[in-house]
């Protein structure tokens, strides 16, 4: 097979009211200067996270497909050897860290129950490593601990987390700085969303009233108390390595089809859950643009370099914006889509410009975006643009 890069991009403008979707270390809104304005922003990790939670809480991707990061592997593997074997739970506890302890070599943390880090696996890895013990768990169980230890030191446990990783390994990738032979590429970029146009920080001062007190009481509130806040049209990015994707899912085309589906749908369905029961900020795109490319991602935010100031709408404007810097791309750097599909209204997108621009607009979104689809049409049309290239191999 020729060599061969296929990419889908993911450009989103959406916009969020007041909220804190993903705070610092002192509880303010993240931001970042940009374009020498300060803009709101939101960490691709934040991102990330949302759409992996997606993956099981929205699309009801099975579980035993899925990973989950975790200090408590071991204690994950002592309850799955428990509920498989019948062995109580100090013996299956017993015999799961000594799976874990020679060949991953993984030592327990500051809990009893934790592990010294962060472990990204896959629940059907973890079935995998019970698969090695389960038809003779009784018998390993009953061995003294050098024993035990001597007897399951030829097993391949490290083997069965460098195999068959769930979508969202694949996807996101994992680290493991002590064992580099588990490490596993990612086959996505998330850029961390910025405001298209300038933010101040906003204090939201609170109160709590007792409801027991009594007209006879002091009038005080019982607690007060402020958060901070912001309100943004973000604009979002991250691009998909699809031939990645298939040879981290050991080139399952139709499991890479699948996981691209469950990708492109939560990315830009999900939301960062910070301060949500506060601000109910839950909101959808007005924008969502599936690019499909065969030289190389391209981050448009260069469209919102200079910010966009408005007061009377901000998020048509940004999709204009946006259109321009696509068609842009196109024009003056020969870097044309192989396929696009997008997910917008063109008539309300034109409402808050000129009406003596609106023609020349109408004609740069439909250039740049082609006509409108809904999100799942969206979805089939670019999935159906890279399958027949998921058999070509990814120059290193």
């Amino acid at each position: 097979m020729p060599d061969s890069r296929t990419y889908i991009d993911i450009h989103v403008l959406q916009t969020v009211p007041p909220s804190n979707l993903n705070r610092d270390d002192a509880g303010s809104p993240k931001q970042a200067i940009y374009g020498g304005a300060r803009r709101a922003r939101v960490s691709s990790q934040a991102w990330k996270r949302a759409t992996r939670l997606a993956f099981d809480d929205e699309l009801h991707i099975p579980r035993r497909t899925l990973g989950t990061r975790t200090k408590r592997i071991a204690t994950l593997l002592a309850t799955r050897l428990a509920d498989r074997t019948g062995l109580d739970n100090e013996a299956a506890a017993r015999l799961g860290n000594a799976l874990l302890a020679h060949d991953l070599n993984i030592k327990p943390g500051r809990k009893a129950e934790e592990t010294a880090y962060l472990l990204f696996v896959g629940h059907n890895q973890i079935d995998a490593i019970v698969d090695l013990v389960a038809d003779r768990a009784t018998e390993l169980a009953a061995l003294a601990d050098d024993a035990l230890t001597k007897t399951v030191a030829d097993l391949p446990v490290r083997a069965q987390l460098a195999t068959k990783h769930p979508i969202d390994v694949a996807l996101f990738g994992r680290m493991v700085a002590d064992i580099p032979t588990l490490n596993v590429d990612a086959a996505t970029q998330v850029a961390h969303a910025l405001s298209v146009h300038p933010v101040e920080i906003e204090f939201d001062y609170y109160t709590a009233v007792d409801d027991e007190k009594t007209r006879d009481d002091d009038a005080g509130a019982a607690m007060i108390g402020t958060v901070e806040f912001t309100s943004a049209t973000l604009y979002r990015f991250a691009t998909l390595n699809v031939q990645h994707l298939a040879q981290n899912l050991e080139n399952d085309q139709e499991a890479a089809l699948a996981a691209a589906r469950a990708f492109l749908r939560a990315f830009v369905t999900s939301m960062p859950t910070g301060h949500q029961n506060t601000f109910a900020h839950r909101t959808v795109p007005s924008l969502v643009s599936y690019l499909v490319r065969t030289d190389q991602p391209v981050n448009l935010v260069s469209a919102f370099e200079q910010p966009i100031r408005s007061r009377d709408g901000i998020a048509a404007k940004a999709v204009v914006r946006l259109a321009e810097e696509l068609n842009h791309t196109s024009t003056a750097w020969g870097l044309t889509p192989l396929a696009k599909a997008t997910v917008y209204d063109p008539a309300s997108n034109l409402t808050a410009i000129s009406p003596n621009n609106r023609g020349a607009n109408a004609t740069s979104l439909e250039q740049a975006f082609g006509t409108p689809q809904v999100l799942e049409e969206a979805i089939d049309s670019v999935l159906n643009a890279v399958a027949p290239r998921l058999g070509e191999r990814t120059p290193r």
